[in-house]
This record gives structure tokens, C-alpha cells and sequence, in this order.
């Protein structure tokens, strides 16, 4: 369980703004609140904004639409700006590894070390060989530094910058911890403009990787197809709607094309995690993320993944009177980031 006051969980997606808070309930989480806002335009691609005042207004708009009188919240981060690394090095106690952390983020982080913010983990200690493994995570200052101004100007204060990948690990450490136990899973989160891969092992994430595909290239090549809105794509690419002149087999056929890329990406670096971890088998892999509400894409998930597959289900949580259902029920896959950023307290 968290340790002191739960944070709101601010998931700052390419598409839009998702919001989560919980509270702590007889040795559970209920969730308070969850809701959703779409940007209108696209203020953020890879990981990057572009337009920081749109993003700011959508938040200060959910903050003012909900009621919120908690600041404190938690973000994360993702995309080309953050480097994840499985480090193996000499045994050494953390303070130890604080005064060699220059030299190691020299010889593995594509950026220079006054740039960025850095955190580690340690993962395994071999005593008789005198190694460790390490978790290695950096992300550039400035990247840090534009996020919390934004969610700064929409009157939030961040206590907490985590990373789209550990957010989703969260959510399954603490949702479904039997699942994780002595077993190796992933979470694969298909999100608008980017596809977020985390491999658990035992509980500890072992690998991570963010794929630059996601729903968003599905709709636009079912608008190129058909010659239709982007919103009317949008209903076509999550089942929703019908419309004559447009093939439903057609809509499956462009989509398949799109996902086929995806799965192609995650088979790969399911056998880079196996190359360099010595795993040889994935237990479960959780479905996230909006496109994945796509029948035809849980279909390819599942025919084309060589491990059992299944969606991240939110239904089954507690959540007070006071939560928007209809938001819930329509977008639980989409805020599963919000969610898992929600968990953290600001004494982390």
C-alpha cells in the first residue's frame, strides 16, 4: 500500500489529458474520480510539446469541471526522451554507485550527463561473481522542466515525474499481484501515437521499449482509405459505427496493417528480452491503451503473440458514488497510465 496521501495521477497523453484518484479503503483503493479531455490539435509528438497552452487549458479544464481541490499530483513521461537501461556492472554499496553514476550514464545515455535527470534501481546482486544489475533511467531536463511548467500554469503542483512504463508496472504490481508472482509478464500499452512495452520478471521490470505506432495511424489510414472525418475513422477503428459505402472487412483489412506493425515490433523485442535476460517464456501479456478496444486488434494481439493475452479490466475496482461511470466504462483501457500514476504518494 502507499505510504502518506495519494497523488492525482495526470496522464499528459499526444491526444489528450486523462486524470485518476484514489483513496486508500480498508487495505484496497477506491477510485474517486477518473475523466478524460481531448486536445484538439496534436501539442505533443514523441514524447516532445509543441503546444504547452493548449495542454495547460485542457488540464485547468478538468481540475475546474471535477472539483479537484488536490495539487499534489504525479506525471510520467515517455517517447525518444526517456532511456531505460539493463545495466551490469561491479558490486558496490548505493552510495558507491551515486559517485560512479557520471560514468555510467556517460557509457550508456545518448545524452550529455548535465542534461538530464537520472535514476537507478538496483535489480540483482551476485555476491560469489561480484556483479549487480542495475535499472538505469534518464530523461533531459528540459523535457522535466516543460512538463511540470505546464501542469504549473493549470494550477497543479508535480511531486512526482515517473515514466509511462513503471506507471503501468504499478498498476499491475498492485491489481494483479498473484499474476506477477514468480512469473514473467508484459504490459503493452497501445496508445494514440506511441506503443509503451514493459517485461516483468517476478515483479521487477526488466525491459522496457516505446514503439512509434499507435491508434492514431490506424485512423488516419482508414480516413485515407474511405475519404471520411477523422471522427468518423475513430468509430470505424473501435466498432462503433456503420455507414454505407465503407466495408466493415475493408475498415479490418486497413487495420490489420497497422497493427501487424505493431505485433511485428513487439515480437522483436520480446526476443531481444529474452537474448539479453535469459527468460525464455512469457507467462501473460496485459492489453492497454485505446486501440486495443478495436475487436480486430485484441484478434491479432492474441493470434500472433506466442503467450496468453488479456485486457487490463478496471470494472471490477471499488469506486465511490461521487466517480463518472459512463467515463470509466467507455475509457478504462485509455486511463490505466492515470491509474497507475494515482498509486503513488507524495513520501515516495
Amino acid at each position: 500500500m502507499a505510504n502518506g496521501k495519494l497523488l492525482l495521477g495526470l496522464d499528459i497523453g499526444s491526444s489528450s489529458a486523462k486524470i485518476c484518484l484514489l483513496k486508500e479503503v480498508r487495505g484496497s483503493y477506491e477510485i474517486q474520480l477518473v475523466d478524460s479531455a481531448e486536445f484538439s490539435n496534436d501539442p505533443i509528438v514523441e514524447g516532445s510539446i509543441l503546444n504547452g497552452s493548449e495542454i495547460t487549458d485542457v488540464i485547468r479544464g478538468l481540475v475546474r469541471s471535477n472539483g479537484i481541490k488536490q495539487k499534489a499530483c504525479a506525471i510520467a513521461v515517455s517517447g525518444y526522451n526517456v532511456i531505460v537501461k539493463r545495466v551490469r556492472m561491479p558490486e558496490m554499496s548505493e552510495e558507491e554507485l551515486q559517485e560512479n553514476l557520471r560514468w555510467e550514464v556517460e557509457q550508456h545515455i545518448p545524452f550529455d550527463y548535465e542534461e538530464v535527470v537520472v535514476d537507478t534501481v538496483i535489480l540483482e546482486r551476485n555476491q560469489q561473481q561480484k556483479k549487480m544489475e542495475i535499472l538505469l533511467v534518464a530523461t533531459k531536463k528540459d523535457v522535466v522542466r516543460d512538463y511540470i511548467s505546464i501542469v504549473r500554469d493549470a494550477g497543479l503542483e508535480v511531486k512526482i515525474v515517473d515514466t509511462v512504463n513503471f506507471a503501468l508496472h504499478n498498476l499491475i504490481e498492485v491489481f494483479y499481484p498473484k499474476e506477477t508472482e514468480n512469473a514473467v509478464v508484459g504490459v503493452i500499452n497501445v496508445g494514440a501515437a506511441m506503443t509503451s512495452m514493459t517485461m516483468i520478471v517476478n515483479g521487477v521490470p526488466s525491459f522496457t521499449r516505446d514503439i512509434t505506432i499507435g491508434g492514431n495511424q490506424i485512423t488516419e489510414e482508414i480516413q485515407k482509405k474511405f475519404g471520411i472525418t477523422r471522427e468518423e475513422a475513430e468509430a470505424f477503428k473501435t466498432g462503433k459505427s456503420q455507414s454505407e459505402g465503407v466495408v466493415p472487412a475493408d475498415v479490418d483489412d486497413v487495420t490489420k496493417a497497422v497493427v501487424e506493425n505493431i505485433v511485428g515490433e513487439i515480437r522483436r523485442s520480446i526476443n531481444f528480452f529474452y537474448e539479453t535476460t535469459g527468460c525464455d517464456r512469457v507467462d501473460k501479456l496485459f492489453l492497454c491503451g485505446g486501440a486495443v478496444k478495436s475487436p480486430t486488434t485484441r484478434r491479432l494481439f492474441e493470434k500472433s503473440l506466442d503467450a496468453p493475452v488479456e485486457l487490463i479490466d478496471l470494472k471490477n475496482l471499488a469506486y465511490s458514488k461521487q466517480c463518472k461511470h459512463d467515463v470509466l466504462e467507455e475509457k478504462g483501457l485509455e486511463l490505466t497510465v492515470a491509474l497507475g500514476l494515482a498509486l503513488r504518494s507524495a513520501n515516495e
